[in-house]
């Protein structure tokens, strides 16, 4: 029997992220098929059905998982936000993988634990068990938000003021310069739980990981992963960072919508359609959604907007989205006068298949770092129009940093309006800034590419990581293959 590598990993209860860490566990033992993964997942009410559908499509026997019993919703604060009410499930489901870890190391021992970002307090339930296991740290965002969360304890000693009163531009290693505005949501107010939780996240980042494992290329940030290096090493750690993407989504999570769409999209001119999607849980205020409706006909492009019922909290869909019918709050007329123009298709869309389409000419984007890589991968220029999390910086590193992307101007109340709208989409579609971000966007696909070949970046990135694995871990135990199931 073949001898295998048992690596245990917990990601939270979030698709965007849960797909992420799956995604690079199918290439992991693909590249290593010595390898085995456990992917642990805490829950709230019931696993994302995403997920589920996600995991019956794994081609691979080496990549298992395990459901930890769910958090129920209605015992986390209402009130919180959705990244703190995800935390903290997080933080409850800790009893539970503790016991989970436990009987899987009995059974079939492993040697290292993988833990998404938000996830590290497993990191340290692990050190508690004395399991001696390489403790390393999946970051499906960019390396700069990685930078910025390692600096960030020095940042709040530095910083006296609220970060969004922070008159100079923010310095973080390796990164271009930030404003406080547009640092992550968590950021905003110092005396929130948001970032009491980011802080104590902060220091957990720093005393354990072994390495980081960031999904982004070498192409793109090299520079910044090399600055986090030389600054964990002035801390007196040799902490590497692992550049191992693009990892982008290329299992299923849903036939709805999918033929429709493609369909519509046959009978389109060549790079002559927006593409409007806000990830899988980005939503509009009403007012912003008359306006991004009457700015899409105004422009007179073509459009394939993804449409999520209105709400005033922008990541009010992360957590489940609403029942009602997101048609009937679209101004009215507006989908009889624009029946030539735009298609607009309810809460999902199969976002690969319509990025990679040749009628797919720009993306209107929340700029999550998932959609972000996707339009690079896709060589497809974007509209950033950031909602929460790490998404305006992401909007500053595609804007300023990697030319590839143009920002809409949101006006006093927080909206941009349709006159605004109507430019930036005949700007990006049709102007004379379109040419320079087109060659730039394909030269970043050329590169992302480039990135997963055999001889490429990521992929020597991924042997380096296994080689530390492997140096880590040396004498520690293997067993048959027989002894692993998917369902331990």
């Amino acid at each position: 029997m073949a001898k295998v590598t048992h690596i245990a990993a917990i990601s939270i209860p979030a698709f965007s992220h849960q797909a992420s860490i799956l995604e690079f566990c199918k290439r992991l033992v693909h590249l290593y098929p010595n390898i085995h993964v456990t992917c642990i997942f805490p829950t709230i009410d019931s696993p994302p059905s995403a997920t589920i559908t996600f995991l019956q499509s794994l081609p691979s026997s080496n990549v298992g998982h395990i459901f930890l019993p769910p958090i129920n919703k209605q015992n986390l604060p209402q009130d919180a936000p959705p990244a703190v009410q995800i935390q903290l499930a997080v933080s409850q489901s800790m009893p539970s993988f503790r016991a989970t870890l436990h009987q899987l190391h009995s059974t079939t021992p492993f040697v290292a634990l993988i833990a998404d970002t938000f996830a590290t307090e497993a990191l340290e339930v692990a050190r508690d068990l004395s399991f001696n296991l390489s403790s390393f740290i999946y970051f499906p965002p960019s390396s700069m938000t990685l930078s910025v969360f390692l600096h960030l304890k020095t940042l709040h000693e530095e910083v006296s003021c609220e970060y969004r009163d922070h008159k100079e531009p923010i310095l973080i290693p390796g990164c271009i310069p930030i404003y406080g505005h547009d640092l992550p949501e968590h950021f905003r107010d110092r005396s929130s739980i948001s970032y009491e939780l980011i802080l104590r996240l902060s220091k957990r980042l720093l005393s354990l990981a072994d390495g980081f494992l960031v999904n982004s290329f070498s192409e793109i940030e090299r520079v910044t992963a090399i600055a986090i290096e030389e600054e964990q090493q002035r801390r007196k750690k040799n902490t590497p960072v692992y550049l191992i993407g693009p990892v982008i989504q290329t299992g299923p999570s849903s036939d709805q919508n999918g033929p429709e769409c493609l369909r519509w999209l046959e009978n389109q001119r060549p790079k002559s359609v927006l593409y409007v999607s806000f990830g899988s849980g980005g939503t509009l205020s009403q007012e912003q959604l008359n306006e991004m409706a009457l700015g899409l006909e105004q422009s007179g492009q073509k459009f394939l907007w993804v449409l999520r019922a209105p709400s005033d909290s922008a990541n009010a869909a992360y957590l489940g989205a609403e029942n009602n019918d997101p048609l009937s709050f679209l101004p009215r007329g507006f989908l009889e006068r624009t029946k030539g123009q735009g298609l607009v298709i309810c809460n999902w869309a199969p976002q690969t298949q319509i990025l990679s389409h040749s009628s797919t000419g720009g993306f209107l984007t929340h700029c999550g770092w998932n959609s972000t890589l996707e339009s690079i991968v896709m060589g497809v220029p974007m509209i950033t129009w950031p909602l929460f999390a790490e998404q305006r910086m992401n909007a500053v590193l595609l804007t300023e940093g990697l030319r590839v992307a143009l920002r809409p101007k949101f006006n006093s109340s927080g909206i941009v309006e349709r006159e605004e709208i109507a430019v930036v989409v005949k700007g990006l579609m049709v102007g004379e800034e379109t040419n320079g971000i087109r060659q730039r966007i394909g030269e970043l696909k050329d590169a992302a590419a480039n990135a997963l070949k055999e001889d490429g970046s990521s992929t020597r990135d991924i042997f380096q990581f296994v080689t530390r694995l492997e140096n880590l871990t040396r004498g520690h135990q293997t067993f048959d293959e027989s002894t692993l199931s998917k369902k331990p």
